[in-house]
């Protein structure tokens, strides 16, 4: 891409397969990181990911020698969480949370109650009024049959993401999308997404940063996820390979990133060229 890369004051930046394949730090990480600090840029670490919490994901990179804050952390379990609660009373409405504690703790922090499995409307019992998808590493047939039996019954579908695969130090696995794909054939229900390329998380983190929209970009390696949102939101972004997407995407792709570039070490380069 030949734009000039200038004018950058905060970045929103994808985790699963721009720092990190699995529990493999993509190698530049922290020199990447000390490039932000010594530029004074602001970031959010921004995944469709919601099986962590902020905290956890403070810790895996405290374990691969960066340091962050949690306020520079977001994920589509709290973009979720956040958005859900701008719309309905938290202390009124009863979830069913298919997801980890990324998801669980960031619903209960909002205020919403959450609900157990085969809770569901009965002459006994109350199910649950909101069915939220997210990441689910110990998803279960009981999970997906309370989920379906709630969509069934009139509750509201929310996916944290739609990601199809998830990038790991293995290769592509299935992602959030093909849960989200179970449940709609089961219950008849389509699901509103959250995450990205939806543009509801860049703006709360664009928000969070208290940057504008010209001076923020999108660093990410998913096309359909990270690039699209940062369209559909109004900003510039990167485009990392050896993710997910790859040139040849690139060629018959409806859109296009601002910059491409082989991965973070590039980045940094370029970071560091900034005035």
């Amino acid at each position: 891409m030949n734009n000039p890369f200038t004018n950058i004051r905060a970045l929103i930046i994808d985790m699963d397969g721009v720092l990190w394949h699995g529990n493999q730090a993509i190698a530049g990480l922290t020199e990447f990181f000390q490039t932000l600090r010594d530029k004074n840029l602001r970031f959010i670490l921004a995944t469709n990911n919601a099986s962590h919490t902020p905290q956890q994901y403070v810790q895996k990179l405290a374990c691969m020698g960066v340091t962050v804050d949690l306020k520079e952390v977001m994920t589509s379990a709290m973009a979720t969480a956040m958005y859900l609660a701008e719309i309905m009373d938290p202390t009124q409405t009863r979830v069913f949370v298919v997801g980890e504690d990324g998801a669980t703790q960031a619903l209960q922090e909002q205020g919403f109650i959450l609900t157990g499995l085969y809770e569901i409307n009965s002459a006994t019992s109350t199910g649950a009024d909101v069915v939220v998808c997210g990441k689910d590493h110990s998803i279960s047939w009981d999970k997906l049959a309370t989920a379906t039996l709630n969509l069934r019954a009139g509750a509201k579908f929310y996916g944290t993401n739609g990601d199809n695969t998830l990038p790991t130090e293995l290769g592509l696995i299935h992602g959030n999308g093909a849960i989200l794909a179970a449940l709609q054939t089961a219950s008849g229900v389509s699901p509103t997404i959250i995450g990205k390329p939806e543009p509801i998380m860049y703006q709360q983190a664009i928000s969070r940063l208290g940057a504008d929209l010209a001076e923020t970009i999108a660093i990410g390696d998913k096309l359909e996820t990270d690039i699209l949102g940062a369209v559909r939101t109004g900003i510039r972004s990167l485009m990392v390979l050896g993710g997910v997407s790859t040139e040849a995407d690139l060629k018959t792709s409806e859109y296009q990133p601002t910059w491409v570039m082989q991965d973070i070490r590039a980045v940094t380069e370029a970071l560091k060229l900034l005035n």
